[in-house]
């Protein structure tokens, strides 16, 4: 069997992509990678089966006939969760019949990885493939790379399917990142998520936990967590296992992810098959895994993802499931589903007495501050239920095809004692390192060494220039309403009477009614006259006017006059809606003293509105909670004096002038 030519990250896939250079012309660029991606899962999956390929051909030659269940004899035979029973492989298709005899080759492996390839739709690629006299060629291509887990480790193979697909995104113009999460963010956020419990890894034999990842792409998240404990191995002692569950909305992507889940075995249980616990549909409207709850969860959900195409489902488990559901807390606008994925990856939470679940979450800056009523309504579920360990800002241009600022929430619902009641907030904004080379919009790297930097502040869990730590409260806030009283003096012209008289609403008055308004304003046509003095007026001569009598006599005779006495109706004070206002107070700020501080110097006459109050604990001021980094991070820097720019301005001049009279 051929090696490929080096087999470090970016020269293997720049290795795979140069069958691209056999394609252009008889296929779009745009197909590029739905050809070059299922090739190198089918490579990678022949070259694991192929030191057994002997014995399962004759195992099934064996048992074919004798009517029993072959799937257990051939994964015995074969030593793995899958078996293939087809004489052919890559390399000995021939060039006459290569399509017929692929198609057998591919219709002879287990169910399991015949999935796999319906769901790239491999028939429809290959019969293009033949169609243009290249699929001989492409066969023999991926024939001669050795794509075995010894030669090529899950890390770089990984590495391979995200250039592929990040490269094939940048191509069609789609974000890549909905595909996938750059490796070193997947590392990051794995590392975070299991450093806490490297001694519970140690020293537990035969350890069995859960990992799940809500949007699990190719399965990176996935693939680290399990790497991360396997290097807990110990002759003397059971390893940890950690058994993977996911569920991916893209096909293709989820091709990927069950032919890496195919290749990853439980030292417990090496015959598991752990593609099974991958599945496919939308985890919003489709939820695979509606009654398991996971001891660890990773999950970096599309920035920014409409939910509009799951709106009913959602809507209809938040309205009928309320706390039983999984969005009981709230729902976001449907431009950004994502604090929806929050609240799964938190309902998902192995429950405190079965040891409790912990989540690692990348997020954009959206769910921070977003500020429409169910976005708040999820920041207060969280954090007023100590849900949120910390948050951790990372460095702009670290994904592929977006710059903008990410963070990772650290979730868990088994907090230690020191950390109850309280939020970290981690600035790792200046911690990435440049690239050689930049990846679409993907500039900067967390390496190794800033991964464990990050790793040991978040474990410290102490106040530093870039960690800082807060009761959650502190992130809290109080919206009260402001009201100002109305004031009005009446503008009682007789036009305006003639034309107040005239309207629907009065001519519709019984006779009686009638006569005593009228007979009222008569006695009053063109007379100065307060509000409260007109209105005072009027209760002697009719003692119950409609509400709606009331609101049109203001209406149509009120003007306003900020020098007027406060106005008011049977002695209850009216507001002026042009004036209202809302203040957001600390929580833990008392509301009385800050109005006076804030509010009072300049607005003497401000009143808080008492029936403005909060749904939940049914005090004054409705509760919402925000994130804001900036302001906790924001350092001042002093402005340059005007001089100084001043000097420098003419040393630029006169360089300048230098230049040109050399010219």
């Amino acid at each position: 069997m051929a090696t490929a030519p080096n087999t470090n990250d970016t020269t293997l896939a720049g290795f795979i992509w140069k069958v691209a250079d056999d394609l252009w012309g008889d296929f779009p660029h745009t197909d590029f990678g739905k050809i070059i991606l299922p090739f190198t899962v089918l490579r990678r999956l022949e070259c694991v089966l192929e030191p057994t390929r002997d014995k399962v051909v004759e195992s099934y030659d064996t048992f074919k006939d004798q009517g029993i269940p072959l799937d257990a004899i051939l994964c015995n035979a074969s030593g793995q969760p899958f078996y293939n029973t087809s004489k052919y492989n890559l390399s000995n298709l021939g060039s006459t019949k290569t399509l017929a005899n692929l198609k057998d080759y591919i219709s002879s492996f287990s169910e399991n990885v015949v999935v796999i390839f319906n769901e790239f739709d491999f028939e429809t690629i290959i019969n293009r493939l033949s169609k243009a006299n290249l699929l001989y060629r492409i066969c023999d291509i991926f024939a001669n790379i050795d794509l075995h887990p010894n030669t090529v480790p899950d890390r770089t193979m990984s590495n391979v399917y995200e250039h592929l697909i990040a490269r094939f995104g940048a191509e069609v113009g789609t974000g890549s990142e909905d595909f996938m999460t750059p490796r070193d963010i997947v590392h990051l956020a794995a590392t975070l998520l299991l450093d806490p419990d490297d001694t519970l890894f140690a020293q537990e034999d035969g350890l069995i936990r859960t990992i799940y990842d809500q949007t699990c792409g190719t399965g990176g998240f996935l693939t680290d967590m399990m790497n991360h404990v396997a290097t807990f191995k110990d002759n003397s002692k059971v390893a940890p296992v950690l058994i993977p569950y996911g569920q991916e909305l893209q096909p293709e992507t989820h091709a990927v992810a069950l032919g890496s889940m195919l290749l990853k075995k439980l030292e417990s249980d090496p015959s598991r098959d752990l593609s099974q616990n991958i599945k496919q549909g939308s985890t919003l409207s489709d939820d695979k895994f509606r009654d398991k709850r996971f001891h660890y969860q990773c999950s970096n959900p599309p920035f920014g993802m409409s939910w509009a195409k799951d709106a009913d489902a959602v809507q209809k488990e938040h309205k009928d499931e309320k706390e039983n559901g999984r969005f009981y807390a709230g729902l976001p606008k449907v431009s950004d589903g994502s604090m929806l994925f929050l609240q799964n990856l938190v309902s998902k939470l192995e429950t405190p007495e079965n040891g409790g679940g912990r989540g690692a979450i990348v997020l954009s800056g959206s769910p921070l501050f977003n500020g429409d009523k169910g976005s708040v309504a999820i920041r207060r579920h969280l954090l007023e239920n100590d849900l949120i360990e910390a948050i951790i800002a990372l460095p702009t241009d670290i994904f592929f095809r977006t710059g903008i600022g990410t963070y990772i929430w650290m979730i868990s619902n088994r907090k230690p004692e020191h950390r109850k009641g309280k939020v970290q907030l981690i600035d790792a904004t200046g911690m990435g390192s440049p690239m050689r080379k930049n990846e679409g919009n993907k500039r900067i790297f967390i390496d190794q060494n800033a991964i464990d930097e990050i790793s040991r502040i978040y474990a410290d869990f102490q106040e530093s220039k870039v960690s800082k730590i807060f009761d959650y409260t502190e992130f809290g806030y109080r919206e009260v309403k402001v009201q100002r009283p109305l004031r009005l003096d009446m503008n009682l012209s007789s036009e305006r009477i003639v034309d107040y008289r005239s309207t629907t609403e009065v001519m519709k008055l019984k006779i009686a009614d009638y006569e005593k308004l009228t007979k009222y304003l008569e006695s009053v046509e063109n007379k100065s006259i307060s509000h409260n003095q007109f209105f005072e007026g009027l209760y002697k001569v009719w003692a119950k006017p409609s509400k709606s009598i009331l609101n049109g006599l203001s209406y149509w005779f009120g003007v306003k006059n900020p020098l007027a006495e406060p106005s008011q109706l049977n002695g209850e004070p009216l507001w002026d809606k042009e004036l209202e206002d809302y203040e957001r107070i600390p929580y833990n700020q008392d509301i009385n003293d800050y109005i006076a501080k804030e509010v009072l110097p300049h607005a003497p006459d401000a009143v808080v509105d008492d029936t403005y109050i909060d749904e939940k604990d049914g005090k004054v001021g409705k509760v919402g909670y925000e994130i804001n980094f900036n302001r906790y991070y924001y350092v001042f820097e002093q402005p340059r004096h005007p001089n100084e720019i001043m000097a420098e301005i003419k040393e630029l001049s006169a360089e300048v002038a230098q230049l040109l009279g050399e010219i």
